[in-house]
């Protein structure tokens, strides 16, 4: 009896966390889509920062390698938007997933995409133009002493 009940609740166990994470199909993604989808889907740079202290989200920088080579977020890994689909892998599940380029646009088609996968993403409203504006003087000062 044991057995079997230590065998049910890993199955439960697995089931659920499975359907936490289950894969979208973009259709039924865009049929769900609502009010409180579009304010889940966004984070401004302030708060992106807390979490980021709170070691609660992974920052993915979505430009392509010559971009990240220029300037880039210590903080953050850079994996090019054409390069996603085939390096899941670093993603961090368990944490929110971010999703940010300089300004928004490829950081939304990667946060959709990663909604199809089953993600917990958002995308960075303002941007890598936004987040570094943000991170000058105090503001810097007082991130990197508490991350």
């Amino acid at each position: 009896m044991k057995k079997f009940t230590l065998s049910g609740l890993i199955i439960i166990l697995t089931f659920s966390s499975c359907a936490m994470s289950q894969e979208i199909s973009l259709e039924n993604y865009l049929l769900e889509y609502n009010y409180e989808s579009r304010l889940d889907m966004k984070i401004k740079s302030q708060d992106l920062l807390v979490l980021l202290n709170e070691n609660k989200v992974q920052l993915i920088d979505i430009r392509f390698k010559e971009e990240y080579k220029s300037w880039n977020m210590p903080f953050a890994i850079n994996i090019p938007l054409p390069e996603l689909p085939n390096n899941l892998n670093k993603l961090d599940k368990t944490k929110i997933i971010v999703t940010a380029c300089p300004h928004k646009d490829r950081a939304i088609i990667a946060m959709t995409y990663l909604k199809t996968q089953g993600y917990n993403v958002k995308y960075l409203t303002d941007g890598l133009i936004g987040l570094a504006e943000y991170l000058r003087g105090n503001n810097a000062y007082n991130f990197i002493h508490k991350l």
